[in-house]
């Protein structure tokens, strides 16, 4: 790229396995999901946005889900540790394989 260019990221994104002590449960159109996954967005203003993924409870082949996070302080926790771990993975990237 040149120096005149600015370079243009979409989208930042990661995904994150929520530890198990934090998984919680949640209901849609009747069915409980598992809640293991979290996917957590960074906003073109720098904040964060996640949102929750998982499975009914009842097993099958049940689409994953995603449910709004709670707003608990071990979660908001979660989110701000795994979007630091990962902006210091990024950085710390070794270039393409």
């Amino acid at each position: 790229m040149g120096e005149d260019e600015e370079l243009v990221v979409s989208a930042m994104a990661i995904n994150v396995t929520i530890p198990e002590p934090l998984r919680w449960t949640d209901s849609r159109r009747g069915q409980t999901f598992r809640l293991d996954t979290l996917n957590v967005r960074m906003l073109p203003t720098g904040h964060l946005a996640v949102k929750a993924y998982g499975r009914p409870v009842e097993g099958g082949r049940g689409a994953y889900t995603s449910f709004t996070v709670p707003d608990r302080p071990e979660l908001v926790a979660l989110v701000e540790a795994a979007a630091d771990r990962a902006g210091a993975l990024w950085a710390a990237h070794r270039g393409l394989g």
